[in-house]
Formats: structure tokens, sequence, C-alpha cells
């Protein structure tokens, strides 16, 4: 038995999901698994942080801390409703919060904070953060980097499958059968964040839940077009991308080049739409013999959005992850706990068929414990 923990929080930043997850070469299992909400003060300035592309390095280094205080909170409250044993666990694997994403820059970087130091700490855990570093230095994307644990866990020697991740951002990952083909995989472009951000501009809550304000509007197809007409759905794989390109700024603009008038749920079903089919214009080109598509990630719940993909993908069944034995709201933080074991074997995160890296490579970095064996 090995047991590991993985911790994540994604771009929509709706909490901290944690998961135990015993790992063997044979045999993945995820042992207990549980999301803490955010402090409200820290959400609103990891928000702030986010959306400005900027800050005072002063700020930064407080909320860096903040964030691994927050993450060594959870941990060891997860620990503490599992009487598990800190000794147990073998690493940590955390993703940190991403505050910035920038693969096309003149030096690419990927950008995480959450401070591993603490972590490490706070829990007498070791633990394994900054996976995106190593991949972006080798030429790659950095992200997505969940693909290869998709492949360990998900790939099926008769069904072409595809994992369609709807967090903050969608991807995709095409697991054709057996090895025949290599492994692909890439962001979409926005999963949840649009929704998200335009549901709070109208709404008191953070998500619009199972669709249900945009089940009743309209798709807007001036609009629709025009937000799918952006360079980026139309940039070839591999490609990432994040808050920092899509936002309320990036949608703002698109409705003053349209210059109408558009009801409010409309857009928010618009937005809809644009998710379900930039997901299913991506499966179709690049994995036009798909079976089956599973989708995790916090848009599975959104049972309007589902439906859109279902209509959008013919031919093809649409299901969870939960129908493979994984709920889709733990596999990410799987993913984590999965790279966590990686590197404490020496064994390669990445896929280069899916970042674009020149070869497949050790990720992340050890954050030692002075309480940890």
């Amino acid at each position: 038995m090995g047991l590991y923990i993985g911790v994540m929080s994604g771009t929509s930043l709706d909490g901290i999901d944690v998961a135990i997850v015993d790992i063997n070469p044979h045999d993945i299992s995820l042992l207990a698994a549980e999301t803490y909400p955010f402090d409200n003060h820290l959400r609103k300035d990891l928000l702030k942080l986010i959306n400005a592309g900027r800050s005072h390095l002063q700020q930064l280094g407080q909320i860096d801390m903040a964030l691994g205080y927050a993450y060594s909170a959870a941990i060891n409250q997860l620990l503490d409703e599992t009487h598990i044993a800190a000794s147990d666990i073998e690493a940590i694997g955390c993703h940190g919060q991403t505050i910035y994403h920038a693969p096309e820059a003149a030096y690419p970087f990927s950008m995480q904070i959450g401070n591993a130091h603490v972590i490490a700490e706070e829990t007498g855990i070791n633990t394994v953060a900054d996976f995106r570093q190593h991949d972006m230095i080798l030429g790659g994307q950095g992200a997505p980097l969940v693909p290869a644990f998709h492949q360990a866990l998900f790939q099926d020697s008769k069904r072409n499958r595809v994992i369609a991740n709807i967090g903050g951002i969608g991807n995709i990952t095409v697991l054709p059968v057996g090895n025949a083909d290599k492994v692909t995989g890439f962001d979409t472009g926005p999963g949840n964040v649009l929704l998200d951000q335009w549901y709070q501009q109208h709404h008191n809550d953070l998500y619009d839940d199972n669709g249900q304000w945009a089940r009743d509007g309209e798709v807007d197809q001036a609009l629709l077009g025009l937000l799918l007409s952006d360079p980026f759905f139309l940039q070839p794989a591999p490609k990432s991308t994040g808050r920092e390109y899509f936002n309320l700024n990036w949608l703002t603009q698109k409705l003053a080049e349209l210059d109408k008038p558009i009801k409010a749920k409309a857009v928010q079903k618009t937005l809809l739409q644009m998710t379900a089919n930039s997901m299913s214009d991506a499966i179709r080109h690049y994995a036009q013999h798909t079976d089956d598509v599973y989708v995790c990630g916090g848009g599975a719940h959104n049972e309007v959005l589902m439906q859109a993909l279902r209509d959008a993908l013919p031919g093809m069944t649409v299901q969870t992850t939960a129908d493979l034995g994984l709920a889709p709201d733990w596999v990410e933080a799987c993913a984590f706990a999965w790279l966590a074991r990686q590197f404490m074997h020496h064994l390669p995160g990445n896929l280069p068929s899916v970042t674009g890296a020149r070869k497949a490579s050790l990720l992340g970095a050890l954050y030692s414990s002075s309480d940890a064996s």
C-alpha cells in the first residue's frame, strides 16, 4: 500500500479539493476526498490578484503564505476525519493556485502559489509541487498535466475514449484503443470560468447550479459565432490557456463588437453553448473515431451543459467518469496524488504528445518536512 494525497484548487476557485489515494503499480483506489471552502477574504484576494495580473510584492508573498496554510489546514482536517496518520502518507502532490499562465511569453512560464514549504511543515509530510515548470523548459505548454493520469487509469483496450475535463478551463484527453496511437490532449477553451463570472455579476451566488438560469435562455447565434471565431479556438494543438485570456474583459469586448442588446440569461446560455461547441469541435477534429466521452470536473454536474455536449456529439456516448469508477469531482486531485508518486519513484509525469515538450520528464520539486522519515 502506498498512500498519497492530492490537492487541487482550480480556475473556478470554488474550494480546495483534497484526496487520499492508495496507489500501486497495478491499482489506484480513492480512499477519501473532500472539498473545503476558501476563506472569503483569501478567495477575494486570489480573485483580485488573478484578475489584475499584477500585485505588490508584499501582497503576493502574503497570499502565497496564506494559501499554503489553507492547503495545510484542509489536508490536516481530512486526515483527522479519516483517522489516517500523517506518517502513513508517502507524499503530498499539490498543484497550487495558478495566478498566471504564459506559455507564449519570450521566456515561457506558469506561476502557481500556495507555499509548499508551509504545507510540508504544517502537515509533517514531504510535499511535491511546482509541476509545470520543467515541462515548459523543455518546450512544452506545461498543461494540461492530467492526461498522463487519464491514460494510466482510463485507457481501454476495446473502446476509443475521450476524457473531457470541464473545470474553469476545458480540456480533453484522447485515449485511443490500447497504445496503437499516441495519447493527445489540450485545453479547448473556457469551461465554467465565464459561466461562473457572468452568473456572479447577476446573482449573489458563485455558480449557476445545474444550469438552471441558462436552461430557459435563448442561444444568440450571432454572439456564439463571434465568440467561437476567437483565434484560440482555431489554434492547433498543443495549446493551453487560462483566466488571463478568457475573462470578463474578453467577454465584454466581444459584446461590444456585436453592438446590440442581449438579455443576461441569453448571454449565459450562449456561453454554455460555446463551452459545449468548442469541446465537441475539438473532439470531432482530433478524435473522430471516439466511442465514449467521459466528463469530469464541475461541469459534469451541469445537466444543461451535459445535454448540450450530447447533442453536439451524436453517435458518441457522453457520461461522467463516475461510470468508470471515479467521481468527476476528484479526478484532478487524484491526478496530483499520482504525479507525486511518479516523482517519488523517479518516473516521468508529462506526455510530450500532449504538452509539446521535447521529451518525457520528471515533474515537480520536493519540499521536505523535518518530521517526515
